[in-house]
């Protein structure tokens, strides 16, 4: 298990100066990312970035609502509920009620399939990591125990090889993400944000 405390992650300003990016992990092929996990703070409104051939689910983790104009119609990002979207889609935002903060999961469907699940205290389990693959939480509120360790808000914890044990009370929460790898020709590689 490596655990990525938010205090510690690396700010990326935006180029459009619209927010605010900080890289969390990714899981790299040959000769790309095949996956990647990172929290953005959303100051405004305006287009997304074009990640065309990556899935991406958002995930609105603090308060506030964005509405998201999609080539389907209106997509409402909501605190706590994963929403899952073609990264090559053409995006732009509205921010409903104010700056936001969102975690991102993308990856490519050619290499592995992702998932983001939200859990909610009180609860205890062992949850398995997918095999190939990994398994990340993000902490939502509270301080959730992952193997005995005690995580706060905005905290990471990634497991490349090994399954987990969760711990949450009343008031705790957090997501859990899946990554599964499809492709095992290639070998990817989990690669840790620079702290």
């Amino acid at each position: 298990m490596q655990i990525l405390k938010h205090s510690e992650l690396v700010e990326t300003p935006w180029k459009n100066g619209g927010g605010i990016t900080r890289h969390i992990a990714r899981g790299m092929g040959a000769t790309k990312a095949a996956w990647t996990i990172s929290r953005a703070d959303v100051a405004g409104d305006g287009p997304f970035s074009d990640f065309s051939g990556m899935m991406r689910v958002l995930t609105v983790v603090s308060d506030g609502v964005m509405a998201l104009e999609s080539p389907v119609g209106t997509l409402r990002a909501e605190p706590w509920k994963p929403l899952h979207f073609d990264g090559g889609w053409q995006i732009h935002s509205r921010l409903l009620d104010g700056p936001l903060t969102d975690l991102n999961l993308m990856f490519d469907p050619q290499f592995c399939e992702g998932e983001v699940l939200t859990r909610q205290g009180p609860l205890a389990r062992q949850i398995s990591r997918p095999a190939p693959g990994i398994l990340a939480f993000h902490i939502l509120s509270g301080a959730p125990r992952i193997n005995g360790k005690e995580l706060i808000r905005g905290d990471s914890a990634i497991f490349g090889d090994a399954d987990a044990e969760i711990r949450l009370d009343r008031d705790d929460a957090l997501l859990e993400l899946r990554v599964s790898y499809l492709d095992h020709s290639e070998a990817i590689r989990l690669c840790i944000a620079e702290r």
